[in-house]
């Protein structure tokens, strides 16, 4: 795909100087690929909104504090630069951004039937994250390729939509937090559009391979949130037109 078709849409959220270290150095590492790039950021964090404002991008402050209105508002913005196509990404996949990026967008297919390019793990590259992350994007994973009829992972995080899938987007009930992902493929599905998967070895990176009682917590509220996600799209969703 021509770079110059692509924008980025992320989000940001400082929770702690660590955070914020963390994030500008893997940020700085997005920019790097040369693409129009919006932010939207919580706002609640000065010095890592002061640090933001140096970078290459567009700098939104969220209208509200729920995950899906952060995304809502960014996917909104970079559809706004006119680009056909839009890569969201969460901003901390630091080994992603320097090692793959370039690669997943250059090699995603320009065509005019596909609506998701989707960043996916290999087999051996999955089993290197953490038992109840595996577990739950498994379960989920299974469920779309079954519902979709197409066979991947879903869940890796980086994925390219078309700007078409933005309205759909911009309807979604904020209650469905991380499922709003699984919400977007599965109208592109209704869109009878393809759903292409990009496999590469996108390995855990090694500091985040151990997992406590917190992480195995979040993965079961993120599961909990997917299968909402895909329940919306499945019934139709914003676009009021069932699968099947």
């Amino acid at each position: 795909m021509d770079l110059g078709d692509i924008a980025i849409a992320t989000i940001t959220w400082a929770r702690s100087p660590d955070d914020a270290t963390l994030l500008m150095r893997s940020l700085r590492g997005l920019t790097r690929v040369g693409v129009p790039m919006v932010t939207t950021d919580r706002g609640t964090n000065a010095s890592f909104l002061r640090s933001l404002r140096t970078l290459p991008c567009s700098i939104e402050i969220a209208t509200s504090g729920t995950l899906v209105t952060q995304v809502q508002q960014s996917i909104a913005s970079a559809a706004a630069l006119d680009c056909r196509f839009i890569c969201y990404t969460e901003p901390d996949k630091e080994t992603f951004f320097h090692d793959h990026l370039l690669d997943f967008l250059q090699q995603a297919p320009d065509r005019e039937d596909v609506d998701a390019v989707i960043a996916a793990r290999s087999p051996d590259s999955f089993l290197t994250f953490p038992p109840m992350q595996q577990y739950a994007e498994r379960v989920i994973n299974q469920l779309c390729s079954a519902t979709f009829g197409i066979d991947g992972d879903y869940s890796y995080g980086p994925f390219l939509m078309h700007r078409d899938l933005a309205p759909a987007i911009a309807e979604l009930p904020r209650a469905i937090g991380w499922g709003w992902r699984h919400a977007t493929f599965a109208a592109a599905a209704r869109r009878r559009r393809r759903i292409v998967h990009h496999v590469g070895d996108y390995a855990c990176p090694h500091e985040q391979r151990a997992e406590d009682e917190s992480d195995r917590a979040h993965r079961i509220r993120q599961l909990s949130q997917n299968l909402l996600g895909l329940a919306e799209g499945m019934n139709g969703g914003p676009l009021g037109v069932p699968l099947g």
